[in-house]
């Protein structure tokens, strides 16, 4: 045998016996640079993915807006400028309104759990993909989707009951929920969310459609605005995991699996550990003078559903994947105990 054979068939050997490279994929999120969901994620979940998949895959996050405008990731993801995104999908309701439904029904779940089983166990998935296939020309596949938190309402004044909606004014970006908090009784005001604080603070505003309450409290909100309602009466927004179709069908079968499970095991967890440190700020706050912290009772919260669905129903006739979606939601929310 010859030495150029017998170094031929050593790296043969050697290709055989090594390990695939895993194969790296960037993913731009709608967190911010510094998030605590960012940073969590990073460090907890980023590692994790690598290992189910016995090293074939790995993830980069990237912040939002790091390489286009959040509104813009499915198109990008389609063109393979992204290999996937993981983002808020009310960004995407001016191209197609089943995603307003979709990305936040407002005043519709009470927890993120029941939102992420809409998704993992019931029929959301589905009409998800259809509503990305309607505006990425079928190019970009949905992994997973769900919210992680909900948020709660800053308010500077007490709002007790569905009864004391009335008359107040609250920041409330334009769309589902201005439209949920105006046939509420409330009047919505449109103000760019690096104002809410000041707002807030000055009486323009009597509460805000802000973010979860650990958020709210990082931001000083919870001080200018010592009656925050929690756990909130309104928000739930929900964000979608995709990738590139062509590159998530190049991964396996089993692959593709577990990237789907790594998205709801993270997700659950965000949940728990958001929920942990909301509830943990709520518990200090309660014992602060002057504070006082708001929960709703389930009548009032039933109150709030009833009309926030008729302003679902309006939205839904903005098209056919809208009406979809929200049967959809109806649909789970039923089997659930959500609706009659």
């Amino acid at each position: 045998m010859s030495i150029r054979t017998i170094v031929l068939a050593g790296l043969a050997s050697a290709a055989v016996a090594a390990p695939a490279a895993a194969d790296t994929y960037t993913i731009q999120t709608s967190f911010n640079a510094g998030d605590f969901s960012t940073t969590y994620l990073t460090e907890n979940w980023l590692p994790k993915i690598k290992e189910m998949t016995d090293g074939r895959v790995e993830i980069n996050l990237t912040p939002s807006g790091s390489v286009v405008p959040s509104k813009e990731t499915p198109q990008a993801v389609a063109m393979g400028v992204l290999d996937g995104d993981w983002t808020s999908v009310n960004y995407f309701s001016g191209q197609e309104p089943a995603f307003a439904i979709l990305g936040d029904l407002i005043s519709g779940y009470d927890t993120p759990a029941q939102m992420l089983g809409f998704c993992k166990d019931g029929p959301g998935e589905k009409v998800w993909q259809k509503a990305l296939d309607a505006i990425a020309d079928g190019e970009v596949q949905l992994v997973g989707c769900g919210p992680y938190s909900r948020e709660a309402l800053p308010a500077r004044v007490p709002i007790k009951t569905f009864e004391d909606l009335k008359g107040k004014k609250i920041r409330s970006p334009e769309g589902l929920a201005s439209a949920v908090f105006a046939a509420a009784g409330a009047s919505p005001v449109s103000i760019p969310f690096s104002e809410v604080y000041g707002a807030l603070e000055k009486g323009i505003v009597d509460a805000a459609d802000a973010s979860a309450y650990v958020n709210n409290a990082a931001t000083g909100l919870n001080d200018v605005a010592p009656y925050p309602l929690y756990p909130g009466i309104h928000s739930m927004p929900s964000m979608e995991l995709t990738m590139n179709k062509a590159k998530f069908d190049e991964l396996s079968p089993e692959d593709q699996k577990a990237l789907r499970d790594w998205f709801y095991m993270a997700m659950e967890d965000l949940t728990n550990v958001v929920h942990e440190q909301d509830e943990k700020l709520a518990a200090e706050d309660t014992r602060k003078e002057g504070v006082e912290v708001i929960d709703w009772p389930q009548e009032s919260r039933d109150k709030m559903r009833v009309v926030a669905r008729k302003e679902w129903e309006k939205f839904a006739e903005k098209s056919d994947l809208a009406k979809e979606a929200l049967d959809a939601n109806l649909e789970y929310m039923k089997t659930i105990g959500l609706m009659n």
